[in-house]
């Protein structure tokens, strides 16, 4: 039904009047910013972070190739200005979990739009805008997906009040010694090859380092020896980690007895002492005046094309030695980056090897540095199409009438004709402990569990809190943040070392913990039952957190064989695998006829945790249209 005049005429007024917020100034954001300025409003604040990169301008249409190195928020900015110069739009280059964002920051604010690529930042915005009380309107894409949706502190569901997807974590062993998955086999290379040799030579490592061969003195073989050049230490390095290590995994006859084994690969058997000695040839023709590119050096010029053995055996070796030829004064500081061309061919190639050895099917570097970086390429269509539901969102929250507000979810493919589906907003999650206070349960084992181990695990991994306030009844045994007197830092950097029955205040069982973020504006509970023993597959925390609406256990096939993966909302991404999210017991359906999908549409609207290839379009769909349930609001 169309709106009378005068209602439309108060709707503009409210447009006019508003201060808006938007969070980030990516793809969501400069679709989102050119939609306000369009639509009438005249008083825009924009935080980022980020600056811009050459992959955003296929796009991000506010920003030219003049533009990469500089601010997004600044440019946003001045694009939008200049066919809209008499509006007001607030530019910040910062991170949104900056102190300087409070909650008195957000309370100036009619309404915050948010176009975030991380679940950190999300719940931070959340909470902010709870303890503000500012309505705040989420949204995500993911290719051809995407969603909208409204939280309203009292009237609707907070960002937090349902499961939200986790990154997929896998046991160690898997990775070290019996990869069934290509994604094992990145995080093989990703976590472990790539960091041994090029990053903290601190920091601890699964990979085996030691050797039976003769032609080493050291006992780390990744040391390089004094007397060897780079092709001797290269070869050395291909037939230590693709050739020795799996022999050395063979010995345990137990661990194959039901999986197929794996084939050591020696660089002898895969290139030619000739091929060896040529390979990199054209490195001094091509490759002076660029960035190190493995590829370059080799001749290989399409990503998308999958490398035999011998040509990903040529791509290591190469990609090794222009570290070390190149990049040098890097190597013990570097961390993979999915943005660099030389570390994508080195964890690529490496990871192919590793495949080969395991029978796992090969992948392209296009493939490879989509499932390294978590990506899925961005569509700007989508993009446009979530921007304008946002902003029609926003002008229904500043006309007060939270009836009409719907969570709209975009689809790939047409259901019942339609591509966009509405759904009424979920009221709050009485068990959210968040926006509801709602007690939290830890089972630790207080014993031997370190402080420092349930603030980093729990309280900022999983709760999401910046800085940590942690009191035992009375006793104050942690506080982070900065204004701290020394003596009382050194205290609490004491604490962080003892074990939780070992603390001022003993935490034993059923021992209530006190956990604040005063940034935040958040306070919650947690109850500590105490327990002896976990399973460091299923649990590798070695505790358990219930009440935070955590992952869901769910079977889905892959490779031929039932997998167990921890999936709150659906998406194994790395294999491609897309899963229903389980109905919520004591939710109702919301218009169970009008938004029953089509069978064929189930991989596309399910949910999914993915960021695209510039870290600006993270998605984060937490319900399926297929399975919308919903209270009604009252």
């Amino acid at each position: 039904m169309a709106s009378s005049p005068a209602s439309a005429a108060s709707e503009e007024e409210a447009v006019k009047a508003a201060k808006v917020l938007m969070v980030g100034a990516g793809g969501i954001g400069c679709e989102l910013l050119k939609t306000l300025a369009l639509s009438g409003f005249r008083d825009i604040h924009i935080i980022d972070l980020d600056t811009i990169e050459v992959s955003n301008l296929n796009r991000q249409f506010l920003f030219r190739q003049s533009h990469v190195g500089q601010s997004k928020a600044h440019v946003a900015r001045d694009a939008v200005l200049k066919f809209r110069p008499n509006i007001n739009i607030t530019s910040y280059h910062a991170n949104v979990k900056d102190a300087q964002f409070n909650v008195e920051f957000f309370k100036q604010f009619n309404v915050v739009l948010n176009g975030l690529d991380n679940l950190d930042a999300r719940r931070h915005v959340n909470r902010l805008c709870l303890a503000a009380e500012v309505p705040l309107v989420e949204s995500g894409t993911t290719g051809f997906l995407g969603q909208v949706t409204v939280h309203v502190k009292g009237k609707t569901e907070c960002y937090e009040c349902q499961p939200k997807p986790v990154p997929k974590s896998y046991p160690v062993c898997t990775i070290t010694s019996t990869p069934s998955k290509f994604v094992h086999c990145i995080v093989w290379a990703k976590e472990l090859l790539f960091a041994k040799m090029f990053g903290d030579k601190n920091q601890d490592n699964d990979l085996n380092v030691r050797s039976n061969e003769s032609g080493t003195s050291k006992s780390d073989v990744f040391e390089r020896n004094a007397d060897e050049d780079l092709d001797q230490y290269a070869r050395r390095i291909y037939d230590h980690v693709f050739g020795y290590n799996i022999e050395v995994a063979l010995e345990n006859e137990e661990t194959w007895k039901n999986r197929r084994r794996p084939n050591p690969i020696y660089i002898r058997d895969t290139l030619p002492e000739e091929a060896i000695r040529q390979n990199g040839s054209s490195r001094d023709i091509n490759n002076e005046q660029e960035e190190p590119s493995a590829m370059v050096s080799l001749g290989l010029r399409n990503p998308q094309e999958i490398w035999s053995l011998a040509d990903n055996s040529r791509v290591f070796l190469e990609a090794l030695k222009l570290f070390f030829e190149k990049r040098e004064k890097e190597i013990g500081n570097l961390v993979f980056d999915k943005d660099d061309q030389l570390a994508v061919e080195f964890v690529t190639s490496a990871a192919n090897i590793r495949a080969s050895s395991f029978g796992i099917p090969l992948h392209s570097l296009f493939e490879a540095k989509g499932v390294a970086g978590n990506i899925v390429h961005a569509v700007a269509t989508t993009n446009a199409i979530i921007a304008g539901l946002i902003v029609i969102e926003a002008i229904k929250v500043l006309h007060g009438d939270y009836k009409k507000y719907r969570m709209t979810y975009c689809l790939e493919h047409p259901s019942r004709k339609m591509l966009l589906m509405p759904i009424e907003p979920f009221e709050p999650n009485k068990s959210c402990y968040v926006c509801s206070e709602t007690p939290l349960l830890l089972e630790v084992n207080t014993k031997t569990t370190k402080l420092r181990e349930v603030i980093e695990k729990i309280i900022k991994s999983k709760l999401g809190m910046n800085l940590p306030l942690v009191m035992i009844g009375s006793t104050l045994v942690f506080e982070d943040g900065e204004g701290l007197e020394e003596d009382e830092a050194a205290n609490y950097a004491l604490n962080l070392e003892k074990v939780l029955a070992e603390l001022p205040a003993p935490v034993v069982n059923d021992t209530k913990l006190t956990v604040e973020d005063f940034q935040q504006e958040l306070s919650c509970s947690i109850n500590i039952k105490h327990r002896d023993e976990f399973d460091e597959e299923k649990e590798p925390d070695g505790m358990v957190l219930s009440g935070w609406s955590a992952p869901v256990e769910k079977q889905v096939t892959s490779n031929g064989g039932n997998q167990s993966v921890a999936s709150s909302s659906g998406a194994d991404y790395a294999d491609g695998i897309v899963e229903d999210i389980s109905t919520k017991p004591g939710m109702k359906r919301k218009l169970d006829e009008v938004l029953e999908l089509k069978e064929n549409c189930d991989a596309s609207s399910s949910a999914q945790v993915v960021e695209d290839d510039d870290d600006d379009d993270l998605v984060m769909l937490d319900e399926n249209p297929k399975l919308a349930k919903k209270k009604r609001l009252q």
